[in-house]
């Protein structure tokens, strides 16, 4: 069987890469048919995890041996065939490309086809990739841009009245008599 996999990157619009793989292919080639594609080098402790239907972790398949985990059995990339995993049409799994800020590519089975391949090909490369490592200021810059606080004046004593407070309810409230905890 040969497997068509897509990899995305919420990261950066546009990013798609696509690979052809024969299912009796190891996890260790598709890491490296990957890292070819967007021109990584392979410094980095990288890992999969096959995910169930909303994206959450469940089989990790680790470059190099790690430790057990209580709930799956310990993988390693170049033991591990994809057919080992991968059981049906729209299979899900993330790849992690940088471990220290844990971000990774989106990756589905869109194809099962009939046939064999010598080899794991890219047939289809299409964006930037994204910087394979963040650093600090890059990762605290994606933080501040993400998150919900980003305005300055947000609290602001400009913006607070203590006339504003209904003390209704907040009466009975003291922290003398042992009534709050």
């Amino acid at each position: 069987m040969i497997y068509k996999i897509v990899f995305s990157c919420d990261e950066v619009d546009g990013f798609r890469r696509s690979f052809e793989a024969d299912s009796d292919a190891t996890f260790l080639e598709l890491h490296q048919a990957i890292l070819k594609s967007v021109n990584f080098p392979d410094d980095q402790m990288t890992s999969f995890y096959m995910c169930n239907d909303r994206w959450e972790k469940e089989q990790e398949v680790t470059l190099i041996e790690m430790g057990s985990n209580f709930e799956y059995d310990n993988m390693i990339m170049e033991s591990t065939r994809l057919s080992d995993l991968i059981e049906e049409l729209g299979q899900r799994m993330i790849y992690i490309y940088d471990p220290m800020y844990e971000r990774y590519f989106f990756g589905s089975v869109a194809e099962i086809l009939p046939g064999s391949l010598s080899t794991i090909n890219c047939v289809e490369n299409r964006g930037e990739a994204p910087k394979q490592l963040q650093t600090e200021d890059a990762a605290e810059a994606a933080r501040a841009k993400d998150s919900a606080w980003e305005d300055d004046d947000m609290f602001a004593d400009s913006q607070f009245d203590i006339d504003d407070l209904d003390a209704d309810g907040f009466q009975d409230l003291s922290w003398d008599d042992g009534s709050m905890f």
